[in-house]
């Protein structure tokens, strides 16, 4: 492997390593720090913390004021219970309070700073240093060993020695900002399964002759109930729906995606819960307006008009001279609007992967797996996915939380 890797090279030692200098990692390590870890933050990138700088159209949506165990996936949705209880979204609130950082709530509880994400990079880059936390940046670790009770990484800047592994590499999504496989690959290394990835809060794709009649509503955006699934697998969401050249994005289309499977249909409800049909055939009794400008009182007048098209109804025909078969017919494809995509954007679109290290092999209360100890996952390598909002970023805060005081009570017991 090299010189630096040489048996007789100096190797640093500290109670614990963390890998991955994002949202998690950060916080991970200033947790330990300041409980009294001798930690180093490892990352391969120069440029640390790029999904918290991306987040929020650069002002980074950092928690979600309704973020509980329902908002998220996962194969063992009880999982993320105890972590989400034991560290709040008051808590991170009071965190920025004493940095002096101030923030709004936009809508549904998502929480966004005033000014801009480099206040939450700089928060946590303070506590991390508040907790003495050694930082190697640009620095690729080559391989991870077992050596007797310790863990032995081989960095590009030399052997690093720690009692203590966490793991914070992220999942898959957005590879152009770094995102790596490593973390799946240190897990399977050590036994840990690992529930199959794909991309998740990802805009959807349709077939391109399908999707023609609306590929000209491209930057149109309205409210609508979108939902897939069913049973325990089903999801549903009332958010803006985005429609796009190639398909439809969105907040509505980002939170349907993580629960969307190839092959089955999602379901819009362009009229938000009100029964379209009997709407139209009340209309048809009080209004002489042609089709297209009725149905424009309630959708965007290019969706009107392209909807009349795609229904083969006459959009300049009066409403009163329509059959009300024909008006039942619409009124039901309004709160149905049935399509199955061909697919998502994937992972370089996508703004969490879903999936990841089995939560069955891990601590709920201090994330270490089971059967490797002070070995630790944390965040979005973890099989636990939230919902667009802020909540994988309280995700990320409350499972370094709790890794973090593991391993520094570890580290006092130890000592």
């Amino acid at each position: 492997m090299g010189g630096i890797h040489a048996a007789g090279a100096a190797r640093a030692s500290y109670d614990v390593a963390v890998l991955g200098a994002g949202a998690a990692g950060m916080m991970c390590a200033a947790v330990a720090g300041q409980g009294g870890a001798r930690v180093v933050l490892i990352d391969h990138a120069t440029r640390i913390a790029e999904k918290i700088r991306i987040s929020g159209g650069g002002r980074c949506n950092f928690t979600n004021l309704q973020a509980g165990p329902a908002n998220y996936l996962s194969n063992n949705p009880n999982f993320c219970r105890s972590a989400l209880a034991r560290y709040t979204p008051q808590d991170f609130l009071d965190l920025m309070r004493r940095h002096g950082i101030a923030w709004h709530e936009k809508h549904r509880g998502q929480l966004f700073c005033n000014d801009s994400a480099e206040d939450v990079i700089g928060m946590l880059r303070a506590e991390c240093d508040s907790g003495g936390v050694q930082w190697r940046t640009g620095c690729a670790v080559e391989e991870v060993r077992r050596e007797g009770d310790d863990f032995l990484l081989l960095t590009a800047q030399g052997p690093v020695r720690a009692g203590a592994l966490v793991v914070a590499t992220g999942g898959l999504s957005i590879p152009k900002i770094g995102a790596t496989d490593m973390g799946y690959r240190i897990a399977r290394q050590f036994g840990l399964p690992i529930v199959e990835t794909r991309p998740a809060l990802v805009p959807l794709t349709f077939d391109g002759k399908g999707w023609e009649p609306f590929a000209t509503l491209a930057g149109l955006a309205k409210e609508v109930d979108v939902s897939t699934g069913s049973g325990r697998g089903a999801g549903a969401f009332r958010e803006d729906l985005l429609w796009t050249h190639r398909g439809l994005s969105g907040p509505a289309v980002l939170q349907i995606s993580s629960y969307w499977r190839p092959g089955t249909p999602i379901s819009i409800d362009l009229f938000e819960g009100e029964d379209a049909a009997a709407w139209l055939l009340a209309q048809k009794q009080a209004s002489r307006k042609h089709l297209n400008n009725l149905l424009a009182e309630r959708l965007p007048t290019r969706l009107a008009e392209a909807w009349c098209h795609a229904a083969q109804l006459d959009a300049t025909r009066p409403v009163g001279e329509l059959p009300d078969k024909a008006l039942r017919r619409l009124g039901e494809a309004l709160n149905r609007w049935q399509l199955v995509p061909s697919g998502t954007e994937g992972y370089r679109k996508a703004e969490v992967t879903l999936g990841g290290v089995d939560t069955r092999a891990l601590s709920s209360t201090t994330m270490m797996a089971r059967d490797v100890a002070n070995l630790y996952f944390i965040g979005e390598v973890v099989d636990v996915t939230g919902w667009l909002g802020g909540y994988n970023f309280q995700w990320a805060w409350a499972s370094a939380v709790a890794a973090g005081q593991a391993v520094a009570e570890n580290a006092r017991v130890t000592a």
